[in-house]
C-alpha cells in the first residue's frame, strides 16, 4: 500500500522526502524523549538538506495543531459516540490521548512540514557523486 514515491510513505515513515532512502531522524523511536528532536542535517543518499533555513521546523507547530485536533476528534468519536462515555470521561480520554501521542504528533508534523517543501524524485539529479 505504502510505496516509495508517495508523500504518505515519507510522512508515516519519517524517511527523506526527496529519495525515501533513509530516516530523517537519528533515532526512529519517538518515545525516547531525549532524542525526539535529533535529526540528521542531510540525507546520506541524496544530500538533501532537511533544515532549509534556520528555525525551519517552527512552521511544523501550525501543522501539529491540526494533527492534534485530528487525534482529539478521533478520541472523542471513539469514546463518546462508539463506546458511550460521558462528556467528562471523553474529555479525559482526549487529554490522555494527546499526552500519550505527543511524540508521534510532533514527528508526523515535522514530516508533513518537510514534505510541503521537498518533493520526491526518482531521478539521480542532485544526488551525491561518487567520482572525484
Amino acid at each position: 500500500m505504502l510505496k516509495k514515491g508517495n508523500k504518505l510513505y515519507s510522512i508515516l515513515t519519517g524517511s527523506c522526502p526527496r529519495c525515501h532512502g533513509e530516516s530523517m531522524y537519528i533515532n526512529s523511536n519517538p518515545y525516547q524523549l531525549g532524542k525526539l528532536f535529533k535529526m540528521r542535517d542531510r540525507c546520506s543518499q541524496c544530500d538533501t538538506k532537511y533544515k532549509i533555513e534556520p528555525s525551519f521546523f517552527f512552521g511544523a507547530m501550525y501543522v501539529s495543531y491540526a494533527v492534534g485536533i485530528a487525534f482529539a476528534v478521533a478520541a472523542f468519536v471513539i469514546t463518546y459516540v462508539f463506546i458511550g462515555f460521558t462528556m467528562l470521561n471523553s474529555f479525559i480520554a482526549i487529554v490522555i490521548t494527546l499526552v500519550v501521542f505527543l511524540p508521534v504528533i510532533i514527528r508526523i508534523s515535522r514530516n508533513i512540514w518537510a514534505n510541503f517543501f521537498i518533493n520526491f524524485t526518482s531521478e539521480k539529479v542532485g544526488y551525491k557523486s561518487k567520482s572525484v
